[in-house]
C-alpha cells in the first residue's frame, strides 16, 4: 500500500481551497479565527444558567451538550454503548462514506474494524518498549533537524508535525519521512484541510446527490457485512487517514501549545530542565516511566493540556436508541451530543497512551537540549487559538539554542 493512494481522499481539501479562495498552505496560518472560543464559552455559560444537560442549534443542526464530569461519564462510560453512534456530517459522510473508525457508526463493522486496528498497533510495538525505542530515535532526528535550522527563527510545527507523524507512519507504512519530503507535506495539508472543513459552514450543507451517495455507501456497507468481513480497499484507505491523522494531529498541536507557552514562561521552562538535568545526570535518554519521578515537568505538561483544551468538544456522540440523559428523554435521531471528552468509553482514543508518551518523551528531549526564546520582543506570544477539529496556534517563530552553547 503506498501512502500516496491516501490522497484519493483530498477532495474535501478541494473543495476547502475552492470555498476559501486559499492556497493548501494558507489554512493553517493568518488570523485566528475570532469565535474559535465562542462554543466552549457559550457552553459554560448556558450550562450554569441550565444545568448540566442543554440543548442548542448549530446552524441549522440540533445538539445536545453536557457540562460537568457526572454528566460526560453518563455519556461515555455508563450509557457508552446507547451514545455510540455518531452524528451526521453531509461533507464528511460523502467524503468518507461513514467508513474508517473515528466517524464511521456503531455496529458490526466498526466493532471489526476497531480490533483489527488496536490488533494493528499492538502488533507494531503499542504498549511495548520497541515503541519508546522508536519514538526516542525520532527525537533524536528532531533534535537534528533543530541543531541544523537554529541560525534563525524557526517555526517548529513542520519539524513537529515531521517527528510525530513518523511514528504512526512507520507503524502503518514501515517507511519514516525527511521534513522536506514532498508527500509527507502534501498529506499533511490534505489532512489539515479536511479537518477544517469539518467544523466549517461548508460541513452543514447537504450535497446535490448525497442522498445517492448515502445509499450506495449503505449498500456497499451491507454487502461486505452480508460477506462476514468489513474488509474492501475504501474502508482500508479511510481506516488508514483515520489512524494516520489521529495519531499525529493532537499530539503535534499539543507539542506547539506547549513550545508557545514555554518561550512565554521562561522561569517555568528553566525549573523544568532544572529539574530534568538533576533526575538524568550523565544519562542519555529519558524513559517514559521516569515521568513519575519528574513531577514539576510532568505537571507542566498537564497543566499546558488543561489550558489549551486542543479537542474543546470532543467528537459528537448519538444514541442508537432511545436513551435517558440526566433525566431527558433523548430520542434515537442523528442530533450530536457533545461532552468535551473523549478518553472513556467504547470510543475511547487507541491511541491515547501513545500520544502521552510522545509528549513526555519529545518535549523533555527538546527542553534537555535547547533553550528555548521568544525572538521578537516588540510583539508578546499570540495564544489566540484557531479552530478547527482541533484548537491550534498560530504560526510562530522561535528561537532555539543549544544549552551547552547558553552555558
Amino acid at each position: 500500500m503506498q501512502v500516496q493512494q491516501l490522497l484519493r481522499l483530498n477532495r474535501v481539501a478541494s473543495l476547502q481551497v475552492i470555498a476559501s479562495n486559499q492556497s493548501p498552505d494558507a489554512s493553517r496560518s493568518g488570523v485566528a479565527d475570532p469565535n474559535s472560543k465562542l462554543i466552549p464559552v457559550i457552553s459554560f455559560q448556558l450550562a450554569q444558567k441550565y444545568g448540566p444537560v442543554f440543548s442548542l442549534y448549530i446552524g441549522g443542526t440540533f445538539a445536545v451538550f453536557t457540562h460537568g464530569f457526572s454528566a460526560a461519564k453518563e455519556v461515555l462510560v455508563t450509557k457508552g454503548i446507547e451514545f455510540a453512534g455518531r452524528a451526521d456530517n453531509p461533507i464528511v459522510d460523502d467524503i468518507l462514506k461513514k467508513k474508517g473508525i473515528i466517524l464511521a457508526p456503531y455496529g458490526p463493522a466498526w466493532k471489526e474494524q476497531r480490533r483489527f486496528s488496536l490488533m494493528l498497533l499492538r502488533n507494531f510495538g503499542l504498549g511495548k518498549k520497541s515503541m519508546q525505542e522508536k519514538i526516542l530515535q525520532e527525537a533524536t532526528c528532531l533534535i537534528e533537524a533543530f541543531a541544523e535550522n537554529s541560525d534563525s527563527p524557526l517555526d517548529p510545527r513542520p519539524f513537529l508535525e515531521t517527528a510525530v507523524t513518523n511514528i504512526m507512519s512507520s507503524i502503518l507504512f514501515g517507511k519514516r519521512f525527511e521534513n522536506d519530503d514532498n508527500v509527507l507535506r502534501t498529506v499533511m495539508d490534505v489532512s489539515h484541510q479536511n479537518l477544517k472543513m469539518m467544523t466549517g459552514p461548508w460541513a452543514m450543507v447537504p450535497l446535490i446527490g448525497g442522498q445517492e451517495n448515502g445509499h450506495d455507501s449503505q449498500n456497499a456497507k451491507n454487502c461486505a457485512e452480508q460477506k462476514g468481513s468489513s474488509f474492501e480497499e475504501e474502508q482500508l484507505l479511510i481506516l488508514l487517514m483515520d489512524l494516520l491523522t489521529a495519531g499525529s494531529e493532537t499530539t503535534s498541536v499539543s507539542l506547539q501549545w506547549a513550545m508557545l507557552y514555554l518561550v512565554a514562561f521562561p522561569d517555568i521552562q528553566e525549573k523544568c530542565q532544572k529539574e530534568i538535568d538533576a533526575f538524568l545526570g550523565s544519562s542519555s535518554n529519558l524513559k517514559y516511566e521516569d515521568r513519575e519521578k519528574l513531577p514539576y515537568t510532568n505537571a507542566v505538561i498537564h497543566e499546558i493540556q488543561r489550558c489549551t483544551t486542543v479537542v474543546p468538544l470532543g467528537v459528537a456522540h448519538t444514541p442508537i436508541q432511545n436513551a435517558q440523559l440526566g433525566g431527558y428523554q433523548i430520542p434515537k435521531v442523528k442530533l450530536g451530543i457533545f461532552t468535551g471528552l473523549w478518553f472513556s468509553g467504547p470510543r475511547v482514543c487507541l491511541g491515547e497512551n501513545l500520544a502521552r508518551m510522545e509528549l513526555f518523551l519529545f518535549l523533555t528531549s527538546i527542553l534537555r537540549n535547547f533553550q528555548l526564546s521568544w525572538p521578537d520582543k516588540s510583539q508578546a506570544p499570540n495564544f489566540t487559538p484557531n479552530l478547527g477539529v482541533t484548537l491550534f496556534p498560530s504560526s510562530f517563530k522561535i528561537s532555539v539554542k543549544g544549552r551547552q552553547e547558553s552555558d
